[in-house]
């Protein structure tokens, strides 16, 4: 049977066999990375830590080492502290001076031969949250090889320690993009004045890819320090810089503290409507549209409704994503998009609103959503149908919804 009808199957005993006794060294490594792949539904019940192990300390290919490592990091920090602790000779225990052995042992690790092991010691000791050895990562953000510098550089910015930010704003003109990057989301989640002057620096690049890193990283601040310099990005010369301006300023909100939300808001929403540039609402959307966190789309829908109108670029797809979002789990998401259809309004909106009104697949409290806004933005077409619903419906929640609405279009018609 070939590795593709193993992994297609979930054969995980037979992918272990192979990596065990096979003596090609390109399917031991595919066999190895399919095992790395794999969900943690296919592997329950199945050892596949421990071969894996095996085959990164005793593999004589250096393809074969490599992808068992990676393999192994798949898996998780667990995984790769079976490997450390197999390699260092330790026994690691539940006690709390467990997590000091393993810190020790991932950053002796960080001068292993094979590239890949100190990519996976740099992602644990991230992981790990110990401060204590960031003196031993700082040394390998020198590493020869770009892609342990750029996992270092994250496992910094996962530690937060303000003593990383020198050395992190020497990676921001590393010849390596993804490195780069990391260095700067990394200062990003620091976010101390230091950082933040760094970052700022690089918005006066010539290359829109160097000032689109930069503006990137901004989100990460969990402070309103950024606002100022995320706002002038909005009005850069290249799109796509703007885009992601308008993503930082989403994240920003959501990282921000509750007491100064509402003041960063307003300056987001004074500097987003004296710009022309339509473009920025489509990343508004795209957040709206896939998101799963509840903050980011709480802020996003609210936004929207101050930002955009009638006459925006993509009306109709903002009215449907707003609509859409009526039916949030998130009671505050849902009230927002409420809000921002009222406040956007137009025949597009009330049309909208009327038919998940009729639509008795929505639930009820959607519905009556629908109603309450209709209430802001219906006409006399909206007046008559929520006339007829009050004599129609069943639903107490609905009723009163309807005659609360009504009552603000100039009351019920001749009965």
């Amino acid at each position: 049977m070939s590795l593709y009808q193993l992994e297609r199957e979930g054969q995980v005993e037979e992918l272990k066999s192979v990596i065990r006794t096979s003596d090609n060294p390109e399917v031991q490594a595919r066999a190895a990375g399919i095992l790395g792949d794999f969900d943690e539904e296919t592997l329950d019940g199945h050892d596949v830590v421990t071969p894996l192990v095996g085959l990164a300390q005793s593999a004589d290919d250096d393809r074969v080492t490599a992808a068992a490592i990676d393999a192994l990091n798949q898996l998780g920090t667990d995984a790769m502290e079976e490997l450390i602790a197999e390699m260092a000779g330790l026994d690691l225990g539940e006690d709390q001076q467990a997590d000091w052995a393993k810190a020790k042992a991932f950053a002796k690790a960080l001068t292993a031969d094979v590239p890949e092991l100190r990519m996976a010691a740099a992602n644990a000791l991230g992981e790990l949250g110990k401060t204590d050895i960031l003196p031993k990562l700082l040394e390998s953000l020198d590493d020869s090889d770009h892609r342990v510098r750029a996992r270092v550089a994250r496992a910094c910015g996962r530690l937060e320690d303000a003593r990383a930010t020198d050395a992190l704003i020497e990676r921001l003109s590393d010849p390596k993009a993804e490195v780069r990057r990391e260095a700067a989301e990394a200062l990003g989640a620091i976010g101390n004045r230091q950082a933040l002057t760094a970052l700022l620096d690089m918005f006066d690049d010539e290359r829109a890819p160097i000032r689109r890193i930069a503006v990137g990283a901004m989100g990460n601040f969990g402070n309103s320090r950024p606002v100022e310099g995320l706002v002038g990005a909005l009005s850069d010369d290249d799109a796509s810089v703007r885009r992601t301006a308008v993503y930082s300023i989403i994240e920003l909100l959501s990282n921000v503290p509750t007491d100064q939300s509402h003041e960063i808001r307003e300056t987001v929403v004074e500097q987003l409507n004296r710009t022309d540039d339509q473009s920025v609402l489509v990343p508004m959307i795209d957040i709206l549209e896939e998101s799963t966190q509840n903050r980011q789309r709480r802020n996003t829908a609210w936004l929207l409704g101050r930002v955009a109108d009638q006459n925006s670029s993509g009306y109709g797809r903002i009215v449907e994503a707003l609509v859409e979002t009526l039916e949030d789990e998130d009671q505050m998401t849902a009230q927002f998009a409420s809000t921002s259809l009222a406040e956007i309004g137009g025949q597009q909106v009330e049309s909208r609103l009327l038919d998940v009104v009729d639509d008795t697949g929505y639930d009820e409290n959607v519905r009556a959503q629908a109603v309450f806004t209709l209430g802001k933005v219906g006409g006399e077409r909206t007046r008559k149908r929520l006339d007829d619903l009050i004599d129609q419906t069943e639903s107490e929640q609905l009723r009163k919804k309807a005659f609360s609405a009504i009552s603000k279009l100039g009351g019920r018609g001749v009965q």
